[in-house]
């Protein structure tokens, strides 16, 4: 079904940064057909008013784990009711392709993602088709069997690469030459298929403590990758450095630069840190942005503008491994309820624990002040309270065995709240005026019972550029559209120029909000019930489109599912050079 659609009495923010102006805007053919003042209603056309309103480019969510879970929530709540129209997937180094043609490294990256991402393995296990080896034949299933109504885009990650040819060894050595001659045959192939890049992870560690397969990389195995991507223009390099745990990120980004100017590749590290905790680190990764400005190289920072809240379970989760809290993470493997709640109460699991908790990492979430009981399992409680008021309670004289307590009283079902921490807003809004930085970093698609990162792009609109006055709208609008299609090379969207995809919003500045985060029961469990993830209802948007189809539309999601794979456009973009 064609849908033509004339978007009359709004004020356009273009994308690109240029000011605001008032304009109607004519849709046609899924493409953006007519700009001007009072055009005139065409015969079947829809006529939309926008009075009071922006009409901008649609959102490019630039970090987002949806890989999987489009598979068995397609609707990909609340994406349209906030005006996404692109969603970037395969970051992390985390991609659901390439995987040995035997299938034998499946049980691989359904534990990665469940672990690193808290992707549910059973839905991954059953719902999803796994005929695929190379990252090209993913992408076909992908087409044959997934519908949203979001553009999908999608990295090709380097941890799937060095499983499929190295198998298991990838976790132990570097590669030979001869498999990093493999691994790059299997970059070229998804490269050639349209994948956004690459992308690597110097940050995480394995529930078993390992670092990923890609910490064992050296710079050969990473330069010749690079060449690679070095052949296939508008492709870039993402990389995932530590400012969390063991704080490598400064000595990351430069080694990494200093390889990618070698290939000559676009660099996003992501990123240059925005929370207190971090601003050491910062101070050390400024400098380092700063001379790769000077020096006009096109490598760019991620960066997120919020705090993260994590919802804390007992029965899948990377929290505690990733904060150096192992007992607690052994705890979340023992699958038998029994077996779980008896190591809770066991005296030498508690020791061990107790130690873990006051030697862990620096920025340890878990203290008795900013962990929250939140729920219970079977209403014993208390919830509401923090960790600290029912240590003083119940006269428990360490946190680590206060929440064990909690947890045997309340069920292992319970689920407690860390409250996050503080953002430094000078570091967030320097950036977000930055002219080489990638905003709105969300995660969104991953950890459903932890955070829902669905939702930050509006509040950029609304704390920094509403409320806050620290962003002028054209600055907003540009951070969360056209800058991110400039890097991308998603050159045909991102703006509202003439001939350009119809992605287009329309919204009231003072209409949206961020919404609070409530629980959708739509994930499968194996078991013949659904389980939980977190979303928001709508901010709301006016109106979304996607390539000219509305999926958000009076308030209501519209069922339709007009997104496609989308990739970098270097035709595009060698003609827009040319012309310049």
């Amino acid at each position: 079904m064609e849908f033509k659609t004339l978007i009359t009495n709004g004020t356009v923010v273009d994308g690109t940064g240029a000011p605001a102006y008032r304009a109607d805007v004519r849709i046609s053919d899924g493409q953006i057909a007519e700009i001007g003042r009072d055009l005139s209603p065409r015969p079947g056309e829809r006529v939309f008013d926008a009075e009071g309103c922006y009409v901008t480019p649609g959102f490019i969510e630039c970090h987002n784990h949806w890989d999987a879970a489009v598979w068995w929530s397609p609707n990909m709540e609340p994406f349209p009711g906030y005006g996404v129209t692109t969603s970037i997937n395969g970051n992390c180094g985390f991609s659901l392709a390439p995987i040995p043609a035997d299938g034998s490294g499946r049980e691989d990256i359904i534990d990665i993602f469940n672990f690193f991402e808290d992707i549910p393995e059973w839905p991954m296990r059953h719902m999803m088709a796994w005929d695929w080896s190379k990252w090209s034949e993913y992408k076909a299933s992908h087409q044959r069997h997934v519908k949203t109504p979001v553009n999908f885009a999608s990295f090709c990650g380097h941890i799937p690469i060095r499983l499929c040819v190295m198998g298991q060894e990838a976790w132990n050595r570097a590669a030979t030459p001869d498999e990093i001659g493999q691994m790059c045959a299997l970059l070229d192939d998804a490269l050639a298929a349209g994948a956004m890049g690459l992308s690597s992870n110097q940050l995480d560690y394995d529930k078993h403590d390992r670092p990923l397969p890609s910490q064992l990389a050296e710079d050969d195995e990473y330069l010749a990758l690079l060449k690679v991507l070095a052949r296939h223009p508008g492709m870039t390099f993402q990389l995932i450095i530590d400012n969390w745990m063991r704080m490598t990120a400064p000595q990351v980004v430069e080694r990494l630069g200093e390889l990618c100017k070698q290939a000559g590749v676009p660099y996003q590290w992501a990123g240059l840190p925005t929370l207190d905790f971090q601003q050491e680190n910062a101070a050390l990764q400024w400098p380092l942005h700063e001379r790769y400005k000077e020096e006009g190289l096109p490598f760019w920072t991620g960066f997120t503008h919020e705090r993260f809240m994590l919802s804390v379970d007992f029965k899948r989760t990377l929290i505690f491994a990733q904060l150096g809290l192992q007992p607690w993470q052994d705890l979340v493997e023992i699958k038998d309820e029994e077996e779980k709640l008896r190591t809770l109460a066991d005296p030498d699991w508690r020791a061990s624990a107790r130690e873990a908790w006051d030697s862990g990492f620096a920025n340890n979430a878990f203290s008795a002040q900013s962990l929250t009981l939140r729920e219970s399992e079977n209403g014993a409680g208390p919830v509401g309270v923090k960790l600290e008021e029912f240590m003083q309670a119940e006269g428990i004289g360490h946190p680590s065995d206060a929440l064990a307590d909690w947890v045997i009283r309340n069920g292992t079902d319970s689920l407690a709240l860390q409250e996050g921490w503080a953002k430094v807003q000078d570091t967030v809004i320097r950036l977000l005026k930055d002219p080489r930085s990638i905003a709105n970093v969300s995660d969104a698609g991953a950890h459903g019972k932890m955070f829902c990162g669905a939702g930050d792009c509006v509040s950029l609109l609304t704390e920094y550029v509403r409320d806050g006055k620290h962003l002028t709208i054209e600055e907003g609008i540009h951070a969360l559209s056209g800058k991110q299609a400039e890097f991308f090379g998603l050159n045909d969207r991102g703006t509202i120029e003439v001939g350009k995809a119809a992605d287009v919003i329309v919204f009231d500045l003072g209409e949206i909000e961020r919404r609070e985060e409530e629980k959708l029961w739509d994930v499968p469990d194996g078991e013949g019930g659904r389980t939980y993830r977190y979303i928001r209802a709508a901010a709301p948007m006016r109106l979304t489109m996607v390539e000219g189809v509305p999926t958000f539309d009076n308030g209501t999601f519209t069922g339709r599912f007009p997104g496609r794979f989308v990739g970098p456009e270097p035709e595009l973009e060698a003609q827009a050079m040319a012309a310049e």
